[in-house]
């Protein structure tokens, strides 16, 4: 599993050739590959054939769209990633060539999604340095919903409060510890909501 190390903010360094990244994967459109469910299948094969190497990829799970009565319902996955690339901005430009592919548009913020693939941590990385990260983990949630940072914050600021992220990381990597927050999936899973936890269902 992936295990925590002291962050190296230098973005030459901290994505180098063996990174393990985590990815949180969502559709609630489908695509032209299908419904939700084959879209998330089909993006997976896309990531295999971009080259990366798929370390481990959790359950399909049902999900209520995010933020409620915005849509569908999700089909909502997680897998753990090993780099290919040398950096991790190498990685977010790949995640987000094959979201294009799959007619991904991202004119509305928290809108419906063919296909959403989110780099929601890598390693130990704290990206771009803790105070900024802070700054958009703790905005609050009227902000939340109007404001979208013009660069990759990692670990992604909502991921210790999204049920239908953490469950299905918590198949592929439940021993991974919050940089900042010092805590594991296992640990922020179980400090979820019990409704919440209901909610995400496996298919």
């Amino acid at each position: 599993m992936l295990q925590a190390r002291r962050p190296d903010v230098n973005d030459s360094k901290i994505a180098k050739i063996n990174q393990e990244l985590l990815i949180a994967v969502g559709s609630n459109l489908g695509s032209q590959y299908g419904d939700a469910k084959k879209t998330v299948a089909a993006a997976l094969r896309a990531i295999a054939l971009s080259g990366r190497e798929i370390r481990a990829v959790s359950r399909f799970y049902a999900t209520p769209c995010f933020p409620a009565g915005a849509g569908p319902d999700y089909v909502n996955a997680a897998l753990v990633l090993r780099s290919s690339e040398h950096s991790i901005s190498g990685e977010l430009h790949n995640l987000h060539a094959i979201e294009a592919e799959f007619g991904r548009s991202r004119a509305t913020r928290w809108g419906m999604r063919t296909l959403d693939l989110d780099l929601v941590a890598a390693g130990s990385t704290i990206r771009p340095d803790v105070e900024t990260y802070e700054a958009w983990r703790l905005l609050d949630g009227d902000r939340q919903r109007l404001e979208a940072p013009d660069q990759l914050i990692l670990p992604h600021p909502r991921l210790q409060d999204r049920a239908f992220v953490l469950i299905p990381l918590r198949d592929v990597a439940p021993d991974w510890r919050h940089p900042v927050l010092g805590q594991s999936v296992a640990e922020l899973c179980a400090e979820l909501p019990e409704s919440a936890v209901n909610e995400i269902v496996p298919i």
